[in-house]
């Protein structure tokens, strides 16, 4: 099968067929389909399109590049965001779902753009391994039901190999190849069920309405037809999830929720919310209704706590890392408050400005080869619709030295904004099914 052929179809808008799909991926895989080859056909899918049986093609294809996990037990059910400012909902959801009766192999990633990566909130927990061989996968998920780690070299390689390429060639902007790019990873790991969590605002990579939902729709009818049941909610994102951003403090703030020390109330309804529906498609609870009450009581019993603690403690973190977290998390040099220049009520914020101060920080990455500083972002970020009076704090900024500290104060009072009064708005925008 000649490559280029495959490519001259789809560049004048033809269909491929889903074994002329595979041939491609096989050829993404192993190498004998060049980087030339591989840019052209991406360009080709940008400019036309592709339907759905191509969609779900490619990313059965993808996910069948590497291994795909197999499980002695389940349901197996896993939740991905799209990503947003202060979203921590993954760190408390995968124990609580697993104390519910799921099996939750979670393979999450790093920070993308302006957004903070589950990964690196953890790689904050010295000790924490997330890039386990399969053999202590597996240990750990039958000692605890659930591994919140990173993507190994076995699962979904021709999707590694196809997004460095697309990254150089002005190709990341594709539905298509967003949606088997993001399902091909998860569905390696064997799942039954899968929700997803689709960001829509200021903060989130989809910041109109109709293209959260475009995405929503093609994430779940390409899952559906690859065989998982999947369904997505589409959150607000116009301010941060948790009253935190940065990797550290973002996970201070999970460690608070899981306790009880603190629960901020939108982190509490998204989590639940996503909870819920997971445990509905998973076959564990028969709708939503006593699906939060299972989620709710995960929570309110310690349960979910002490198994994010013995998961944490199983891939090499502090055994005490709830109990003792400040013991293990240190705090950036500099701090400072940022406080209100006048009378008002918080309206909002520019959750994506808030991303990219945390990024100049140092908290996130301008390359792929950066550090981060996982001590560094904001804390005590004061909700919207609180009124607030000249010199209250808005929030706290923790940085690697004191001029930073500054240039940070700064950014965070142009993204928030103060006013008369806040707008009504759902946090739970659509129900994709």
């Amino acid at each position: 099968m000649l490559y280029q052929e495959l490519i001259r179809r789809k560049r004048d808008g033809q269909r491929l067929t889903p074994a002329e799909i595979a041939a491609l991926v096989q050829g993404m895989t192993d190498g004998t389909l060049g980087d030339a080859q591989l840019g052209a056909f991406a360009m080709a899918v940008v400019l036309n399109g592709m339907g759905l049986t191509e969609r779900v093609a490619l990313t059965e294809a993808m996910r069948d590049s590497g291994d795909v996990l197999q499980w002695d037990s389940g349901p197996v059910l896993d939740k991905h965001s799209t990503g947003g400012i202060g979203d921590t909902v993954s760190l408390m959801l995968a124990p609580a779902l697993a104390v519910c009766g799921a099996v939750v192999p979670m393979i999450s990633g790093r920070g993308l753009g302006h957004t903070g990566g589950t990964l690196d909130k953890l790689e904050a927990i010295p000790g924490y391994n997330t890039t386990p061989d399969l053999r202590l996968l597996r240990q750990v998920i039958g000692m605890t039901g659930c591994a919140i780690i990173g993507q190994t070299g076995q699962l979904a390689p021709a999707d590694r190999r196809f997004y460095a390429v697309r990254d150089v060639t002005a190709t990341v902007e594709s539905l298509d190849l967003i949606t088997a790019s993001i399902l091909s990873k998860k569905l390696a790991a064997g799942l039954d069920a899968l929700v997803l969590d689709v960001k829509c605002g200021s903060g989130a990579f989809m910041a109109d309405l109709a293209q959260a939902k475009a995405l929503a729709r093609a994430l779940v009818d390409v899952a559906n037809g690859a065989g998982c049941r999947t369904s997505a909610l589409i959150t607000d994102m116009n301010t941060p999830l948790a009253p935190a951003a940065g990797n550290a403090l973002e996970l201070l703030v999970a460690l608070d929720f899981l306790t009880g020390r603190a629960v901020p109330p939108r982190l509490w309804d998204v989590t639940c919310a996503l909870g819920a529906e997971g445990l509905v498609l998973a076959g564990l609870a028969p709708d939503t209704a006593p699906g939060r009450k299972m989620i709710d009581d995960a929570f309110y019993s310690g349960r979910a706590a002490a198994c994010f603690g013995q998961m944490v403690a199983a891939l090499g973190g502090p055994r005490d890392l709830l109990e003792n977290p400040t013991t293990y998390i240190s705090p950036a040099p500099a701090s400072l408050e940022v406080a209100a220049p006048h009378d008002g009520v918080i309206t909002g914020h520019d959750t994506r400005a808030i991303g990219l101060a945390v990024i100049e920080l140092g908290g996130g990455r301008r390359q792929p080869t950066d550090r981060i500083d996982p001590r560094v972002g904001f804390s005590d970020i004061l909700p919207e619709g609180t009124h607030v009076t000249r010199g209250d704090t808005l929030a706290r900024v923790h940085a690697a030295d004191d001029a930073t500290a500054r240039a940070a104060a700064q950014s965070f009072l142009a993204a928030c904004q103060i006013g008369g009064a806040a707008a009504a708005r759902p946090l739970i925008l659509d129900h994709i099914t």
